[in-house]
């Protein structure tokens, strides 16, 4: 009866932007991962700040949970709604509402991409450089505190979300943050809310910080004997403060699923992709010194570019990654993991990693964003045979187990959602309660999100 009467108010006030349809329901329920299909029962679309507040409202006086859905391309589950309710889709609130050139910001709201903003600001001479390689919304990344490849050299959501617009679930509307480059105001409610993963609020506006395109750019590629060779030399460029902007490992099997996907001629070693920006002579300067390094561990030659359609090509197929390697084996589904550990202990985590993937039987190729410590196992399973995801839940419990002993943590991006809930007491460890502790004072119905990030909340 509550969920009908939440749907009814819910028409008048969006009409045909409220849809039960299954079509619609199906594409809210699907992961990107291996989570099974969970759709929820409806799903909004609003396009102002106020018609979120509406929805806030009706969904808090008839107990619905409410779930934000940005592009759909998080890896945690943490978009899917399993205890039901309604997915707050927002794809139409897409706009970029002020770029402040002179102060190097922009503030857009949630449904803008990160390639649409990007787009948008080309005429500015500024950018946005944080990258997890899928076109995400900026909401669906400031909720994750999404990182990726650039994050070496520009940091991550963390460090370029400035405030926010948030609607909380008593239907409040709170500003984070200012535009301004510090404050000493008060507790930082903007970091709060980056990464709580929708389940204190939904975001309606993001203030963002921007950075100068570089003058000049290069990009390229070396391969190595193997994997504890190319990771060495990856620490030894963070330690000796080359400013690489992008530095990125793949593994022997991630480089045979590009070949196969892409129509590539790699050879058939683990290998680094590393992007250098500033003038033209730094960025010649860098990369000398980082060839160095590679001719040291006994790497290739490293070969690079300036050329804007071979460095596009080049991250085009890293970005690729995930979809070459779940072709390689027809209708297997990924259990997709990632943990993130301090530089000076990333060889052992990678090796002991491989090792234990080895002894598995799975197939699971590693690749990542090893300049900041943080690398990824994608472990394919056959869906018909459900020991494998439970042999793959085992593996991506031995990486946690191991990055939290060499002083990591159980997720340098992809975020906790459901798949990484159960590392979190680990990790945390009474902090975890003042997690939960905070969600029931901001959220007391449970309705913001529910099943995901936090302990498990009882409610009356």
């Amino acid at each position: 009866m509550l969920m009908q009467q939440a749907q009814d108010a819910l028409k008048n006030v969006l009409g045909e932007r409220f849809s039960m349809s299954k079509s619609d329901l199906e594409m809210h329920g699907h992961s990107e991962s291996h989570f099974p299909l969970t759709p929820p029962d409806a799903v909004a679309y609003p396009e102002t700040r106020e018609e979120v507040q509406k929805i806030v409202e009706i969904c808090g006086d008839n107990n619905v949970p409410m779930i934000g859905w940005g592009a759909g391309t998080s890896l945690e589950g943490h978009g899917l709604a399993v205890h039901g309710g309604i997915v707050v889709d927002f794809s139409r609130m897409n706009k970029v509402l002020r770029i402040n050139a002179a102060d190097m910001d922009v503030t857009v709201q949630p449904g803008v991409t990160r390639e649409e903003l990007n787009q948008e600001l080309r005429a500015t001479g500024l950018m946005f450089p944080v990258d997890p390689g899928a076109n995400a919304s900026i909401g669906g990344m400031t909720m994750t505190r999404a990182s990726g490849t650039t994050a070496v050299r520009y940091g991550t959501m963390r460090d370029n979300v400035l405030g926010m617009e948030v609607v909380l679930a008593d239907g409040r509307v709170v500003q984070t943050g200012t535009r301004a480059r510090k404050s000493s105001a008060g507790y930082d409610l903007t970091a709060l809310m980056v990464g709580s993963e929708g389940t204190l609020g939904l975001a309606t506006e993001i203030t963002l910080r921007l950075h100068g395109i570089p003058e000049a750019v290069s990009a390229g590629i070396c391969s190595f004997p193997d994997m504890t060779s190319a990771v060495t030399a990856v620490t030894e460029t963070i330690q000796m403060g080359i400013p690489a902007a992008r530095i990125e490992f793949v593994c022997l099997d991630t480089v045979r699923a590009f070949n196969s996907f892409a129509g590539m001629d790699m050879k058939l070693a683990p290998h680094l992709l590393v992007e250098f920006n500033g003038s033209p002579e730094t960025v010649e300067q860098d990369a000398e010194r980082f060839a160095e390094i590679v001719a040291d561990n006994g790497g290739s030659e490293f070969k690079y570019s300036s050329k804007e359609s071979e460095r596009k090509a080049l991250w085009a197929l890293r970005h690729n990654g995930y979809y070459a390697v779940l072709q390689s084996q027809r209708g297997a589904r990924a259990l997709v993991t990632d943990i993130c550990v301090p530089i000076s202990n990333l060889a052992q985590a990678v090796e002991e990693t491989q090792a234990d993937i080895a002894q598995s039987k799975l197939f699971g190729p590693i690749l990542g964003h090893v300049g900041d410590g943080n690398f990824h196992a994608i472990l394919l399973v056959d869906p018909a045979f459900p020991e494998e995801l439970a042999i793959a839940k085992r593996l991506s419990n031995r990486m946690v187990e191991r990055a939290l002993a060499l002083g990591g943590t159980a997720t340098g991006e992809h975020g906790v959602g459901m798949g990484k809930l159960d590392y979190m007491r680990a990790e945390h460890g009474a902090g975890w309660d003042v997690m939960g502790s905070l969600k029931q004072v901001l959220d007391p119905k449970n309705l913001m999100n529910p099943g995901k990030l936090v302990p498990p909340v009882t409610t009356e």
